[in-house]
């Protein structure tokens, strides 16, 4: 797959990942959120929770399992670190969350992954 048709297909995922989260209650606050310290997919609210997530989208079901490991959360974790008072008030709870999509099969809503 071409650089280009990667970033096609994960804006799409991006996309599909944000219509599930409003569906299911969040609301959505941003879209990636650059920093130097990495990049945030997406940023959503649901109630006094705040949740930096990370959308990874593959062309099928079985590569789910290695789309997300431990050096990507921890990039993913120091954006959301330096966004946290943007987005995020006193009292709010904050946290990290996966968002897994490939074609024919439900979205997998991983919460409260990355525990530093």
């Amino acid at each position: 797959m071409s650089r280009q048709e990667a970033e096609r297909q994960g804006r799409r995922g991006e996309s599909l990942a944000a219509w599930y989260l409003w569906l299911a209650g969040w609301r959505i606050l941003a879209k990636r959120q650059r920093i130097g310290a990495g990049e945030v997919d997406i940023v959503a609210r649901k109630g006094r929770t705040v949740a930096f997530i990370e959308v990874k989208w593959r062309a099928n079901g079985a590569a789910l399992d290695q789309a997300i490991d431990a050096r990507r959360l921890r990039r993913v974790a120091r954006a959301a670190e330096a966004l946290v008072p943007k987005f995020a008030g006193a009292g709010d709870d904050v946290r990290i969350d996966v968002i897994l999509l490939a074609p024919g099969h439900w979205p997998r809503h991983m919460a409260n992954v990355w525990q530093p």
